[in-house]
């Protein structure tokens, strides 16, 4: 028998066929709101010194150490280079101490990552706030862009504020809002586009998320969000993506790109529309997501004229490509997916329900998934990533999203994954890092505050006592496998240590035990 929250259409659904079919958008029930930080992270510190790690600033530099850091209250005031690898510290070198020390040798420290798609939880998936937000910061996420708000506006904004005084335990959230959420019947004009996109700019959101709208309106909302300089993101879905592609959006103002869906609708010479079957319906996802495996292949051939001529004009109007490869993922292999290796400790029995086929839960559509199913996506995700490997080195910018909570990916877990995939994709370790950090601080105009471990930046750091650079997979909660060379045994190495957040020092591992008692509570209850 399916748990009752099984027995209603998926929110989410709902949300995204009422923009695309132009019906009101109303925000979903909120999950409980996150509790109050009480002894969760230390500091911030009038001086926080951070002594002997390997410094990986995020601006595509090589590794350096051991350095110390300096951090006063949130920023960082000073990185000294302090000696070389293998040889003992001179201490005359060193800054002086401060209020609180810690000894980093043989650690790495990143700059706090950006994830670029993070929704933070619902009731379809029976995930809390508190739930959501430390197994972000249990993998070193600092900043997320909620793509939607659709637990609501007050909601969402109160968590910002909230997390903005360190009230609670939460990375820094960006909050962009569903278009047309809240708004009075559908969105049927251009001018009730810019109203609405005025609305939503006075109640103080950042930014607003589409999906597809006629393509009058689209224009007009995209015009009026860029006058009261909010940022744009879209989610080309096939109801409306004939009519308003990726170049065309970009063209119109938008300033970044969700998933892929508009990029291969962009790239087409020989259609106008995607090669449907004729028994094709949107409302049944696993058609949607069946075919949309089939979708780079009927895409311009790389290096072609028209594949170059798209690129370049992307590129020119400085479109960011937010791929969020690690959603997708299941479509190429659905048993590594299903069976990760955290599910057990950190997966709640209603998430990992909501993830179980249904055909009316969004992004649970594995009703009869084949073994042809998985191959095309396979040769979708190649094509796919030559274009974000390409588009990165030709100047384009690639961040990193995660949209967890869906298709078997969990938060923070989906987002380390994310890194893994840009890798497979070609990009350097470093330039992953890049992407995971800079490039989304650079998408949200906050490159002056955040993104990279610089002098007068936020004290925003991850922590890791081994080398991701070398392994990603260290990064994960859960960590990486290794033999150990003494005792041949195996062993679990890894795991983000620390993450710092406006110079907050957060025990990692103690964030991810609390989801982990969480989950059992969860387990217990359910039993």
């Amino acid at each position: 028998m399916r748990a009752p929250y099984r027995t209603v259409i998926s929110l989410f659904g709902c949300l995204l066929l009422s923009v695309l079919l132009s019906v009101p958008l109303a925000a979903q029930e909120a999950p409980p709101e996150a509790p109050d930080r009480t002894d969760e992270g230390e500091g911030p510190y009038e001086r926080l010194v951070l002594r002997g790690a390997t410094l990986i600033d995020g601006t595509g530099a090589p590794p350096v150490g051991p350095v110390d850091i300096v951090i006063e209250n949130d920023r960082i005031t000073d990185i000294v280079s302090v000696g070389y690898p293998g040889v003992p510290i001179d201490e005359d070198g060193r800054p002086d101490g401060g209020d609180h020390e810690i000894d980093l040798g043989g650690h790495y420290v990143l700059p706090g990552f950006v994830d670029m798609h993070a929704h933070l939880g619902g009731t379809a998936q029976g995930t809390p706030a508190e739930y959501v937000l430390k197994l972000w910061m249990g993998h070193g996420v600092t900043t997320v862009r909620e793509p939607g708000s659709f637990n609501g506006i007050d909601w969402t904004l109160a968590h910002r504020e909230r997390s903005a005084s360190n009230e609670i335990v939460a990375p820094r959230l960006v909050a962009y809002v569903g278009f047309g959420q809240g708004h009075d019947g559908p969105i049927s004009t251009p001018e009730q586009a810019r109203a609405w996109v005025q609305d939503i700019a006075e109640q103080g959101a950042e930014g607003i998320k589409f999906f597809g709208a006629r393509p009058s309106i689209m224009e007009a909302a995209l015009d009026e969000a860029q006058q009261h300089d909010l940022g744009t993101a879209m989610h080309h879905a096939q109801l409306n993506v004939t009519r308003v592609d990726a170049l065309q959006s970009a063209t119109w103002g938008l300033t970044t790109m969700e998933h892929w869906y508009g990029l291969p609708e962009a790239l087409f010479t020989d259609r106008t529309v995607q090669d449907y079957p004729t028994d094709y319906n949107y409302n049944n996802e696993m058609d949607r997501f069946r075919e949309a495996g089939r979708l780079w292949k009927q895409a311009a051939e790389p290096g072609s004229a028209r594949w170059n001529a798209v690129m370049d004009s992307l590129i020119a109007l400085d479109f960011t490509l937010n791929p969020t490869l690690n959603i997708y993922e299941a479509s190429r292999d659905l048993m590594r997916a299903r069976n990760a290796d955290w599910h057990e400790a950190y997966t709640l029995p209603s998430l990992q329900e909501f993830f179980t086929p249904s055909r009316v839960d969004h992004g649970s559509y594995f009703f009869d998934w084949t073994t042809t199913d998985e191959i095309e996506w396979k040769r979708n995700y190649d094509r796919w990533m030559t274009f974000l490997d390409e588009y990165k080195n030709r100047g384009g910018r690639v961040t990193t999203g995660s949209d967890s909570g869906y298709i078997y990916q969990v938060y923070g877990f989906g987002f380390i994954r994310e890194l893994e995939l840009l890798q497979e994709a070609g990009f350097h370790p470093l330039e992953v890092i890049t992407a995971a950090s800079l490039s989304g601080a650079e998408a949200l105009g906050m490159e002056a505050e955040i993104g990279s471990v610089e002098v007068g930046k936020k004290a925003d750091l991850v922590v890791v006592d081994e080398n991701p650079l070398h392994n990603l997979k260290v990064l994960y909660g859960t960590g990486a496998l290794r033999l150990n060379d003494e005792t041949d045994t195996v062993e679990r190495v890894g795991g983000v240590s620390y993450t710092v957040k406006d110079g907050i020092l957060y025990d990692a591992e103690r964030l991810r035990a609390d989801v982990r008692a969480i989950v059992e509570a969860a387990k217990a209850e359910a039993e």
